[in-house]
């Protein structure tokens, strides 16, 4: 199946995935490794697939949303092509490279402290002010779904048999998407999703047989996972659907974050290496297997990604 037979309207707008083969990075790893690349796509991350499919598919003319920043951001420039508005909220911890973009895109933002106060709960606020928006959810949305399917239908076209795609789990949108687009293209390899030991809520439900949440907002570095939940329409897909989920130490993150870096010339967010940190953490898995890794984007603060590539002078 390609991708120019795939019926989602949102193919003119979405730019194709990267396809990056690392030979260093595979001899390092252990395996046939591909790089899917989302930082090239519009706002740098995957999350633009997702928000252009909620905001051309809804007739609100005003949404909502609550984002680490790279829903945000993806919104307020599908937004912006399509002549609506958008409102983010965002935590005040978010990168500030990611705020900014939201603001430069044209999307107002809405800044908290989720000490005080949910992303959830301020949206359900914002939305008794603004009865005529559209709340759309960076994840828990059918909307979401079939929008990062998309990228799965690519990788099952790509004209490689991988045996592994490896993705992050936040909320679960794009690995459920990811399952049902490689589903619909007859690809037959096994997704694994992979998370931060300090968020592994979505883990946790998988060996609970049910969805288990995490009583805060978590303190990983990896700002695009720091869910309170898997989504209720990503959890039955998942659970069906994955082949196992990874969890990865904050020290494998960040390793992952400059192995990318020095050995395949990519700027990565900590969020968008951690399929590399699952390779890393759980080498036995998948040595010698042909290997899909989604990088999910790139969108980090400077400094963060200075001091994570400082940090690994002495390896």
């Amino acid at each position: 199946m390609s991708l120019e037979s795939n019926p989602l309207p949102l193919i003119q707008a979405v730019r194709r995935t990267t396809f990056i083969e690392s030979s260093r990075l595979s001899r390092r790893l252990g395996v046939d490794l591909t790089i899917v690349s989302e930082t090239f796509q519009h706002t740098g991350s995957f999350k633009f697939r997702a928000a252009y499919n909620v905001a051309l598919s809804v007739p609100h003319r005003r949404i909502i949303t609550a984002s680490s920043g790279n829903f945000g951001q993806a919104l307020a420039f599908a937004c912006k092509l399509l002549k609506k508005s958008c409102i983010v909220v965002m935590p005040r911890t978010s990168a500030k490279v990611k705020i900014d973009a939201v603001r430069e895109f044209g999307g107002e933002v809405d800044l908290i402290d989720v000490a005080r106060i949910s992303r959830i709960a301020r949206v359900k606020e914002l939305s008794a002010l603004y009865p005529d928006a559209y709340c759309a959810s960076p994840f828990d949305d059918p909307l979401v779904i079939a929008g990062n399917a998309s990228l799965g239908v690519e990788i099952a076209d790509a004209g490689k048999n991988f045996d592994v795609v490896i993705a992050p789990v936040g909320g679960g949108g794009l690995t459920a998407g990811l399952i049902e687009g490689l589903r619909s293209a007859n690809s037959s390899a096994r997704v694994y999703g992979v998370e931060p030991s300090l968020a592994n809520d979505a883990a946790r439900s998988l060996r609970a047989g049910q969805l288990v949440s995490n009583s805060v907002e978590p303190a990983t570095m990896a700002d695009g996972v720091r869910t309170l939940s898997v989504g209720q329409h990503n959890w039955p897909i998942l659970r069906d659907g994955l082949a196992g989920i990874i969890e990865v130490a904050e020290e494998q993150i960040e390793k992952a974050v400059r192995l990318l870096f020095s050995l395949a010339n990519l700027k990565v967010e900590p969020t968008g290496a951690l399929s590399i940190a699952a390779l890393l953490t759980a080498p036995e898995t998948f040595r010698g297997k042909t290997v899909c890794c989604v990088a999910s984007g790139g969108n980090v603060d400077p400094q963060q990604f200075l001091g994570i590539i400082a940090r690994g002078s002495s390896e």
